[in-house]
């Protein structure tokens, strides 16, 4: 049997601002927007390419807004995610990786190149460059 992780809850103050940061400036598509009373609204998007979608929303549950950290992507390219991302408007970290157990700017070997943003609330991301596979 397989188990696929399809959608992740992040919680938000402001559905709106939020769906407009992701889809806008993170970039990712807009699946559903759903309002189904005054207390329920739950807005559906995915990253371009991904298995796995956000759901934001009203009524959804009873995380803080801003409490969600470590959600991560991966892309083929951090530098052009990176660019990507900038160009867009996001507040995005310098290209980073581990070294000896710290932290440091710049590209490191296979799976060890990230950037960093968060949403307008601090859920926090991080992007992970894959290798190229052959």
């Amino acid at each position: 049997m397989d188990w696929k992780l399809e959608l992740v809850v992040v919680p938000v103050t402001d559905v709106d601002r939020a769906k407009r940061f992701y889809s806008e400036q993170a970039g990712f598509d807009v699946d559903v927007d759903h309002r189904g009373s005054d207390t329920f609204r739950v807005v559906q998007l995915t990253p371009p390419g991904s298995a796995c979608s956000i759901a934001i929303g009203t009524g959804l549950g009873d995380m803080p807004p801003g409490s969600l950290k470590g959600l991560q992507l991966v892309v083929s390219d951090i530098e052009a995610a990176r660019a990507e991302l900038v160009e867009r408007g996001v507040e995005v970290s310098p290209v980073r990786h581990i070294d000896d157990g710290v932290w440091v700017d710049g590209r490191g070997g296979d799976w060890n190149s990230f950037i960093f943003f968060s949403d307008p609330d601090g859920n926090g991301w991080a992007v992970q460059e894959s290798p190229v596979r052959g």
